[in-house]
């Protein structure tokens, strides 16, 4: 349930860890505009980029990019400036930052993968998560195919939610309705979720954080906790740390109206704050 205050009362949710991922700017698809948002209403002491931050793949068919976008770097910078340790964990999308690791990109450090160790002592493997997706691995141009399939979908996703706005309706994903209704969809997630607790228990770690598939989790596999951010194109999910150890994945949706009210893509002055169901 969203609540709107005026600015002079607006908060700022403190957490000691935040995880992002599969952002996709460069895309018209990503939410940069809800993301902006979140960044500017949530502080951590750590702040981790779970892979597919930048979709270089569109991005090298058409380039896109709006302020949002730019304001959504703009934020990160500002909280590694202003101390926040962010690690930036490359997916497949953004390959290209690869050639990075182990640089520190403006107080920002680029690795393969992580280990966090949670205030409780819990060690959790964080990492993107392509790697254990067999379609990568094995049939990459497939990859790629299914790819612009799903910005299809989700192009129609964007006109079906303008009806349902105009006809005074909240916002609903079509593309995640039939991702989640299919079976080979279903089985997909279930498989990677496997391969990935199973890379996790090699590592002799507690849990793992990923991202790649764009469902949000979090929930216990056997012994080992495992939690996905989600994605900021459909759900607007996020991972956190509380400062007692505890995880929870926060969804954050904003009324896009108070976000651009002209409609022009500037970023407003002043943006209400809200109040963040969370799901445990």
């Amino acid at each position: 349930m969203l609540s709107f205050r005026p600015p002079a009362m607006r908060t700022v949710n403190y957490f000691r860890t935040i995880w992002i991922s599969d952002v996709h700017l460069g895309t018209r698809a990503s939410r940069a505009d809800f993301l902006y948002d979140f960044l500017r209403h949530n502080e951590a002491d750590y702040l981790y980029l779970v892979g597919d931050i930048f979709d270089g793949w569109a991005l090298q068919r058409n380039w896109y990019w709006d302020p949002f976008h730019n304001g959504v770097l703009q934020q990160i910078l500002r909280k590694a400036r202003k101390g926040t340790h962010v690690v930036y964990i490359p997916g497949n999308h953004d390959e290209f930052a690869r050639q990075y690791y182990g640089l520190k990109l403006d107080e920002i450090v680029v690795r393969p993968s992580a280990l966090h160790t949670t205030v409780d002592g819990r060690q959790l493997l964080v990492l993107h998560g392509d790697e254990f997706d067999g379609i990568i691995r094995y049939a990459p141009w497939l990859s790629h195919l299914g790819a612009r399939a799903y910005e299809l979908v989700l192009v129609l996703n964007r006109w079906y939610n303008h009806v349902r706005r105009r006809l005074g309706l909240s916002y609903w994903s079509l593309s995640a309705y039939l991702k989640y209704r299919t079976k080979r969809a279903v089985q997909y997630i279930a498989d990677f979720e496997r391969a990935v607790v199973t890379e996790a228990r090699k590592h002799e770690v507690e849990g793992v954080v990923c991202g790649h598939i764009h469902h949000a989790e979090l929930r216990e596999i056997g012994d080992i906790l495992y939690a996905n951010t989600g994605d900021w194109v459909e759900s607007c999910t996020a991972l956190v740390e509380h400062f007692d150890g505890r995880l929870e994945i926060l969804h954050w949706t904003p009324a896009e109206v108070f976000l651009n009210p002209s409609g022009d893509g500037r970023l407003p002055d002043e943006l209400p704050a809200l109040s963040v169901p969370a799901r445990s």
